[in-house]
């Protein structure tokens, strides 16, 4: 135990200042039984009341400005160039960790050298859902969460390996993501919201790295609080139903921007079949519910000089 704790740990928390999630967010880690490194915050838009009582609560933290609401990977990437840990753990605002989730996720790590990436079992707040037990590269090309969505019944209660973590509380080595890294950036900046947890996920995986999943590290999230200024769609099972349409688009986007940068070409093709199932089914969505967005997706398509620099830039 004397050399777990001789590891620095800094905590990211992104914030936007919707709500007051914050404040349970930082109690949560006032509980942790392993002693943190920092607590920075990057805030996105807290608003002064809403600082200073964070302030007067939570003396020892440390508050960055951000780069705006939607620049979530942009605004990881300056928390993590500020800290000093050797391991970084990112997490949403609307997030709780149980007194032992540091502790043992920390542990974690000790398993395998190349274990990059640890996540928890993340559950909803009502403490009956499961948010995410690992995030893992679906068949057709997507970012999915293990047990989204499902009753927690003890079905999740095995360690094991995994492709990456949930971008709401993700738990990184920082030897890794210095490996990983496109120059000064660890997470990619032009992604803003959105498929920023599989991409460097799948870049970690292509460069030799793991993602490891221990239930003993307990969360829990507040499923699209963090984004959602409106009540509507928090912790609803289909929630990017209830994204607005700035998002809407970058979800859709970053996806095909993570496919490009990270897939082998042979795996395209294994892939193929359920893909375009996949993609008959989305734009069928799209088509539907919101013909509004095709427009800005024809018309703001990705270069694909942009894309042949993105994957160029790709360490594996």
């Amino acid at each position: 135990m004397a050399n777990l704790q001789n590891s620095l740990v800094s905590v990211i928390i992104v914030t936007a200042g919707v709500e007051n999630y914050i404040l349970s967010c930082l109690e949560s880690l006032s509980k942790q039984t392993y002693p943190l490194t920092e607590v920075i915050i990057i805030d996105n838009g807290l608003g002064q009341e809403l600082k200073s009582r964070v302030l007067r609560e939570s003396p020892q933290v440390k508050i960055y400005p951000g780069p705006g609401a939607l620049s979530y990977s942009a605004s990881l990437n300056r928390g993590i160039a500020q800290g000093r840990g050797d391991y970084i753990l990112c997490l949403n605002d609307d997030v709780r960790l149980s007194p032992e989730f540091i502790l043992n996720g920390r542990q974690g790590f000790s398993l395998d050298d190349k274990i990059g990436i640890i996540s928890g079992k993340i559950l909803r707040f009502n403490d009956k859902l499961i948010d995410s037990a690992g995030l893992t590269l679906s068949p057709w090309l997507t970012a999915r969460e293990r047990g989204y969505g499902r009753l927690d019944e003890g079905q999740f209660e095995n360690a094991g390996y995994v492709f990456g973590a949930t971008g709401a509380v993700a738990f990184y080595r920082r030897s890794m993501l210095e490996k990983i890294k496109s120059g000064q950036d660890y997470f990619d900046p032009d992604y803003g919201l959105f498929y920023e947890d599989l991409d460097i996920a799948w870049r970690a995986n292509n460069a030799g790295w793991k993602g490891y999943y221990l239930p003993s590290a307990v969360a829990y999230h507040l499923r699209g609080g963090t984004v959602r200024i409106e009540k509507r769609g928090i912790d609803k099972r289909c929630a990017r139903l209830y994204l607005n349409d700035d998002l809407y688009f970058n979800l859709v986007r970053n996806r095909y921007l993570t496919i490009a940068k990270n897939v082998k070409f042979t795996d395209l093709l294994l892939r193929l079949p359920l893909t375009a199932i996949y993609e008959l089914a989305a734009w069928s969505l799209i088509i539907f519910s919101r013909p509004r967005l095709l427009s800005r997706f024809f018309t703001a398509p990705v270069p694909l000089a942009y894309l042949l620099k993105k994957r160029r830039g790709v360490k594996r």
